[in-house]
């Protein structure tokens, strides 16, 4: 039998029940450094996020701040899904978000998630489009400027049914922004 080191799933919605781990966790993968994050600066952007404004009020960042050192950064911590040095007040991630990562993706239906979805048409589309430019048969056939128009569709159409499944979000964050 082969062992895992995967979390728990159980564990994993626990982790994601709260807003905060969830928009840490998203910060810390969308961070273009591998490199430890102050938790400062890691505060300060989880309260922009939860608030929409840029800087965030001092109130919210320092709840946001405090939140995170005292309770959520150990819990990610003790599971392994950052590295949280109390002392320097860094955090980085750790190679267990993996598992955590999976269950933030959101799921275009048929157990697709909306990036492999969107992955798997541009690699498509590019294939096709290289079929049809080196004349093989039968996509050779058809005029690139043609592919290139049916795929361009074909997106079209996938991002305006990812924006109707998430319209009750998107209408929420406008009018947040009002």
């Amino acid at each position: 039998m082969f062992s895992t080191n995967t979390i728990p799933e159980a564990e994993i919605y626990e982790v994601l029940a709260n807003r905060r781990r969830r928009e840490t966790i998203r910060e810390l993968m969308h961070s273009s450094d591998a490199d430890p994050i102050s938790l400062h600066q890691l505060s300060t952007e989880v309260a922009t996020r939860e608030t929409g404004q840029a800087p965030p009020p001092s109130g919210i960042r320092e709840s946001v701040y405090n939140s995170l050192h005292q309770t959520h950064l150990p819990k990610l911590h003790e599971l392994g899904i950052v590295h949280y040095d109390r002392d320097d007040r860094t955090v980085q991630l750790h190679t267990r978000a993996r598992d955590v990562d999976r269950y933030m993706a959101v799921e275009a239906g048929y157990g697709v998630t909306w990036s492999e979805l969107y992955r798997t048409l541009g690699v498509l589309s590019l294939t096709v489009l290289l079929a049809a430019l080196l004349e093989t048969p039968v996509i050779g056939h058809v005029d690139p400027l043609l592919w290139s128009a049916f795929f361009l569709a074909t997106f079209t159409v996938a991002i305006a049914a990812h924006l109707w499944s998430n319209r009750w979000q998107i209408a929420r964050a406008l009018q947040i922004a009002r």
